[in-house]
């Protein structure tokens, strides 16, 4: 079977049969498998826009095969709102689910992780089928449940960052449960010392890194877990310089996944708030990653294309002085995604929902900013007025 795509929609093992466009001059005449990330990167350093692939020589995922030849219907035909709003449902009974598996997992059931497994297939079919909604909700922070939270956000970025790198269905499966797991050893540290404000004390410090190994503890007896996904939960706060814990760990020792989860494990935490310090934008987020000598300086960059300069479902102020959610990333400029305005800053006042393409406007973002920064409850606005408002 052959499909024209665009360069923003080639995947490693897809089979390139012919390139169709490009702005180039440099001229490819070869065909083949597209083996990495990185050949996508140098097609598209060339100006390549437009291949025929040949599905039949592809090699990729059975899933991904079928996903390719019978599009979902869903997708193609959900508008924006009903696509929010089947994520927003998913995302509730996602955290609900994640509390009851907690719960019977500290009352001494360890064995049967059906329920994560279940729970970490939904999500990630989920952001296969529309990746920007499940996004979106990874931003809707409700600081009430932040441990809970931060595992189902770590699953759905896992999952969005694995695809974004080519990794087959089965990989992300693995990955996106390590994710979901890797803090679940958290909820048997003392809740004073999860919720405390103040600097923790060295014994108190050690006490809270033995999640690791609790975690761990916790979950290996069961012939669900695999072994990456157990590598993902042990050497999530391990890191390149050996700075990390438990086991001291450096670069080439640590799984490439484990490094991906250290990624999305700091970025979720930076961007939320937490008992003992406030969250900031993603924007100066992701610039913080791209700082940190502890992290895999690459993957940090890969993860930043991934998400984009402002992630969909950031908080972002206009020149225009409105605010609005970054809903879509314009592949072409990640500083000029597509923005859903609904609130005037010179007004003081919520507007009417409003979709503006910045690449087609005369405006753009000045700074990411935080709900908190003026004053909205941005759960309930995103639960009780925007998706059911949000164009088409």
């Amino acid at each position: 079977m052959l499909k024209n795509v665009t360069i923003d929609e080639l995947i490693p093992g897809m089979y390139v049969n012919q390139v169709l466009e490009q702005t180039g001059q440099l001229r490819v005449r070869s065909s083949g498998v597209v083996k990495s990330p990185v050949s996508i990167g140098k097609l598209k350093e060339m100006g390549i826009t437009l291949v025929e692939v040949d599905y039949a020589r592809s090699q990729l995922p059975e899933a991904a095969m079928v996903s390719e030849q019978v599009p979902a219907p869903s997708s193609a035909t959900q508008s924006n709102s009903d696509a929010l709003n089947a994520a927003s449902v998913l995302y509730e009974e996602a955290v609900s689910l994640q509390q009851s598996f907690i719960t019977s997992l500290n009352k001494g059931a360890p064995n049967d992780l059906s329920q994560a497994s279940d729970l970490s297939s939904s999500i990630i079919d989920a952001v296969f089928d529309n990746q920007d909604a499940m996004s979106c909700l990874t931003m809707i922070k409700n600081s009430d449940q932040y441990l809970l939270e931060h595992s189902i956000n770590c699953s759905i970025l896992m999952a969005m960052f694995a695809q974004h790198l080519g990794y087959d269905r089965d990989t992300i499966d693995e990955a996106c449960m390590g994710a979901l797991l890797m803090d679940v050893g958290m909820s048997q540290i003392p809740q004073e010392l999860r919720h405390k404000n103040g600097k923790l004390s060295q014994a108190d410090w050690d006490v809270v890194k033995s999640h690791v190994d609790i975690g761990v503890e916790l979950v290996e007896q069961s012939e669900q877990i695999s072994d990456l996904a157990l590598s993902v939960i042990s050497q999530h706060h391990e890191r390149e310089d050996g700075s990390g814990y438990p086991n001291a760990l450096k670069s080439d020792t640590i799984s490439p996944l484990s490094k991906m989860a250290a990624i999305v494990d700091c970025y979720d935490a930076m961007i939320s708030n937490r008992p003992h310090k406030d969250s900031i934008t993603p924007a100066l987020a992701l610039k913080r990653l791209a700082k940190d000598p502890s992290l895999d300086s690459v993957l940090v960059k890969q993860f930043v294309q991934c998400v984009g300069v402002h992630p969909v479902g950031s908080l972002v102020k206009l020149k225009s002085g409105r605010l609005g959610i970054i809903s879509k990333q314009n592949p072409d400029d990640l500083t000029s995604p597509v923005v859903m305005t609904f609130y005037s800053i010179t007004g003081g006042h919520f507007s009417e929902i409003k979709r503006i393409d910045l690449l087609t406007v005369d405006d753009e973002i000045e700074s990411g900013v935080r709900p908190d920064d003026f004053g909205i409850n941005l759960p309930k606005f995103f639960k009780d007025v925007f998706i059911s408002q949000v164009p088409g």
